[in-house]
C-alpha cells in the first residue's frame, strides 16, 4: 500500500531512506548554506533526526530503523519548509551545536556559527592560562553561545554575557539555565562598554555585527532571515568594532586579551587602523576573519 505524505517521502521506509530523500530535494532546490552546516546531506541530517527525535550519537546505526508514515510525512514538512521559507535550519528545529555544546535558537538570534568556537574548546589557548582566567566579557552575545562555551571551557571564571536586544537577552537567560551556569554567566543589557559594572576582563571577546549596508542587499534569504541587529553596522561594517576597540584597553587587565570577529570586513580593519599589531588567528574550521589584540597593543 503507498504510503500517503508530501513527495516522495511518503516511499521511504527507513531512516536511511528518508535521509538520501531528504538530501535530493534540498539539493535541487539550491539553497543556501552556512549556518551551521555546509551542504544538503548535513543539512537534511538536522532536520530528519529532529523530526524523527533522534540522537545524531545515534548515526550510523539508525540508518536501518524502520520510519512510519507519520514520522516520513512529519520529517518531508520539515524538508519542505525549508526550501519553500528558505530561513535556516536551525530555526526550524530550534537547536544548533556550538563548540561542542547544545544551544537553543529563535529567530531573534543569529545562528552560531562563528569560529571564535575552536579558540573556546581551546580554553583560549595559547593566549591565556585557563585555570587564571577569572573574568570574561561576551559583546553580543546573542544565543550567549560564545559566553556558554567559554564558561564550560574557563571553569574559574565569571562571565558577563550582554546585548541590547530584548530577545536575545531572554533566550540568552534560557540557554545560561539549561546549561546550569547561572551562578557564573550573567546576562547582562549593555550597549557594547554602556551599561556594565565597573570591572576589568582577563579576556573581551565579541562577534559583533560587522555587514556594510551594500553588502546586505546582497545577502542570501537564509542570511535575510536572521535578526538585523545582530549583521548590519554603519561606517562600512566597522561602527561596532571600532567602539570595541575604542574602550578596550579600559576593560582590559594588563595581560587580558581582546578577540574580535570581524569576517570578510577584515581588510577594511586593516585599512582603518593600520598602526595596531593585529594577530590574525587561524582555525580548522571557518573562513578566519578573527582578531587578537594584548591589552597593552590596544590605543590608551
Amino acid at each position: 500500500m503507498r504510503r500517503r505524505g508530501p513527495g516522495e517521502a511518503q516511499d521511504c521506509r527507513t531512516v536511511g531512506e528518508l535521509l538520501d530523500w531528504a538530501t535530493r530535494r534540498l539539493s535541487r532546490a539550491r539553497l543556501h548554506y552556512g549556518h551551521g552546516t555546509d551542504n544538503a546531506a548535513d543539512d537534511a541530517a538536522a532536520l530528519v533526526f529532529h523530526a524523527l527525535s533522534l540522537a545524531h550519537g545515534s548515526a550510523p546505526a539508525s540508518y536501518r530503523r524502520a520510519v512510519s508514515a507519520r514520522e516520513a510525512a512529519a520529517a518531508a514538512r520539515l524538508v519542505e519548509q525549508r526550501v519553500e521559507e528558505r530561513v535556516p535550519s536551525a530555526y526550524l528545529t530550534g537547536v544548533t551545536w556550538f563548540a561542542g555544546h547544545e544551544i537553543r535558537v529563535t529567530p531573534d538570534v543569529l545562528v552560531p556559527r562563528s569560529a571564535i568556537a575552536e579558540l573556546c574548546r581551546r580554553g583560549f589557548g595559547p593566549w591565556v592560562r585557563a585555570g587564571r582566567v577569572r573574568r570574561v566579557l561576551d559583546i553580543g552575545t546573542g544565543s550567549g553561545c560564545i559566553a556558554i562555551a567559554a564558561a564550560h571551557a574557563l571553569p574559574r571564571a565569571q562571565v558577563d554575557a550582554t546585548d541590547i536586544s530584548p530577545g536575545a537577552l531572554a533566550l540568552a537567560r534560557a540557554n545560561v539555565r539549561r546549561h546550569r551556569l547561572g551562578r557564573r554567566v550573567h546576562v547582562l543589557r549593555a550597549d557594547v562598554y554602556a551599561g556594565l559594572p565597573a570591572r576589568r576582563y582577563d579576556i573581551v571577546v565579541s562577534n559583533p555585527p560587522y555587514v556594510p549596508a551594500a553588502e546586505m542587499r546582497r545577502l542570501s534569504r537564509e542570511h535575510r532571515a536572521e535578526p538585523r541587529l545582530g549583521l548590519a553596522a554603519a561606517e562600512g561594517g566597522l561602527a561596532v568594532i571600532a567602539r570595541i576597540l575604542a574602550g578596550a584597553r579600559a576593560r582590559l587587565r594588563p595581560d587580558g586579551i581582546l578577540v574580535v570577529e570581524c569576517g570578510n570586513t577584515a581588510a577594511r580593519v586593516r585599512r582603518r587602523w593600520p598602526h595596531l599589531p593585529f594577530t590574525w588567528l587561524e582555525f580548522e574550521r571557518g573562513d578566519g576573519g578573527v582578531f587578537l589584540l594584548h591589552a597593552s597593543e590596544l590605543p590608551e
